[in-house]
């Protein structure tokens, strides 16, 4: 089970380590690698996707050279149309020109990468980090964790197999604010917090429609659909519109919500699955014949855990106000016996009782303060954490290790079960031993999806 919140502190020592073993697994080879880096011993990096979200990898990256001792040696997506401008941005940050690959095996296979960042479509999280963990790389993974509860539960098994660390990008874990709010939400700041509340208000309009083409010279369909069933390209079904269709993405849900449900799972210290699911919603003040978009624009999820502690969350994607006294759209709140918390982003306010005047928050850092110089930049703490856990080699000093990430990715992915079947669900909850329906094999079949070969997870990774 993973520390409750996670330490204030970098890690400042390092130490070393035996060598990794040698395997073969999926047309992967990985020879013997140093399993902890030292020190003072570069880091080469490469980000697997490159357009979107692999552009703040980039730059978050770029950011880390100087203190923490790092090269961005490679760039890869299954799009060649992004190279030259994302080659160019970090030639720009750091004086040097990353090398640029289309497959991400040839980068696994480079034995100087030592660590990997996915910014891809949902789709490929877990098979993409399957294959760096056999390789031997160190896994930085975008959320949520994977496209499905079942190859979830296949990555943290890759992670400790190959004694990999594994992080997956809940930044929240990372700010300072946040993480004193959880404390003070765990040191019983509102009492007996029984219920979290996440939100997600993005008003989304229509992207179209259109027939479906031939590709784009530069974009190596075949494997930019990966594990997908094959279906002809749409360019309304690609970059970034991947995110509301089935096959590739989750919904707004599963795309800005698991930062939210990921807090709302900290705030009340669960560290397993709920046991009942309902969520519901649909498409509105969007015309269908109109619009591609298969996953819902506006859902709410209900979840409930076997002690009866509650979490809510609402995803909104059309016009809405806020709520709260912080007007908030992207946050969290929390309910407890003694009062309630409000947080959005890193700011918080706690209110005790029906006292409409907060008693505890989050306070401004002192500017005067003098800064240590392995302080990371603002935005870049998360990457540095997990540059500072690869040197540690040890998982607990991980922020969000990939089993924190896969427990809070799982809720959205559930509840979107939940809304496909129009149906209250009953889950084993628990921990690995019990991530299934209680007797509905319908919903099970949800868990995972039918691979498409030669891009299949693996029962045993």
């Amino acid at each position: 089970m993973q520390k409750n919140y996670p330490r204030r502190e970098f890690i400042k020592k390092s130490a070393m380590a035996g060598a990794g073993i040698g395997i073969t697994a999926m047309g992967l080879s990985a020879k013997s690698y140093a399993a902890i880096p030292g020190a003072n011993e570069r880091l080469n990096l490469a980000v697997i996707g490159i357009h979107g979200q692999g552009q703040t990898h980039i730059d978050r990256w770029c950011g880390l050279k100087d203190n923490r001792n790092i090269r961005l040696k490679t760039l890869c997506d299954a799009d060649e149309q992004w190279f030259a401008s994302r080659a160019k941005t970090v030639l720009d940050k750091t004086g040097t020109k990353p090398l640029t690959e289309w497959d991400m095996r040839k980068v696994f296979d480079d034995k100087e990468i030592d660590a990997v960042s996915f910014a891809t479509p949902n789709h490929w999280h877990a098979l993409g980090t399957i294959w760096a963990c056999q390789a031997g790389k160190h896994v930085y993974v975008e959320k949520p964790a994977s496209h499905d509860v079942w190859e979830g539960r296949k990555m943290i098994e890759a992670a400790r197999k190959y004694d990999r660390r594994v992080q997956v990008g809940f930044q929240n874990r990372s700010i300072s604010n946040v993480m004193e709010a959880m404390k003070f939400l765990h040191d019983g700041g509102i009492g007996d917090v029984f219920m979290a509340r996440g939100l997600c208000i993005k008003p989304r309009d229509s992207f179209g429609i259109a027939k479906d083409s031939a590709p784009p010279a530069t974009l190596h369909y075949d494997r930019w659909l990966g594990p997908v069933t094959y279906r002809p390209y749409n360019e309304k079904k690609g970059h970034y519109n991947w995110h509301w269709f089935w096959d590739t993405g989750n919904g707004d849900t599963g795309n800005q919500g698991p930062h939210q449900f990921d807090i709302a799972r900290w705030g009340l210290n669960k560290n397993e699955h709920p046991v009942s699911i309902y969520s519901h919603g649909g498409i509105y003040g969007i015309d269908p014949k109109e619009c591609a978009q298969e996953t819902p624009n506006t859902q709410t999820s209900i979840f409930k855990y076997e002690d009866g502690k509650m979490l809510e969350f609402e995803t909104r994607g059309r016009y809405s106000n806020g709520e709260s006294s912080l007007d908030i759209r992207i946050g969290n709140m929390f309910y407890g016996t003694e009062g309630y918390l409000e947080l959005d982003g890193g700011t918080w306010k706690a209110f005790r009782k029906r006292e409409d005047k907060p008693f505890a928050g989050s306070q401004k850092t002192d500017a005067k303060k003098p800064v240590d110089p392995r302080t990371p930049p603002g935005g870049t703490e998360h990457y540095a954490n997990f540059i500072d856990a690869i040197r540690s080699g040890n998982n607990d000093d991980l922020h969000c290790d990939i089993n924190e990430g896969f427990f809070s990715s799982s809720l959205p992915l559930l509840a979107n079960i939940s809304y496909r079947l129009n149906r209250d669900l009953k889950f084993m909850g628990g921990t690995k031993d019990n991530e299934k329906f209680v007797n509905d094999t319908e919903a099970d079949a949800l868990l995972t999806r039918v691979y498409r070969p030669p891009y299949v997870v693996p029962s045993e990774v």
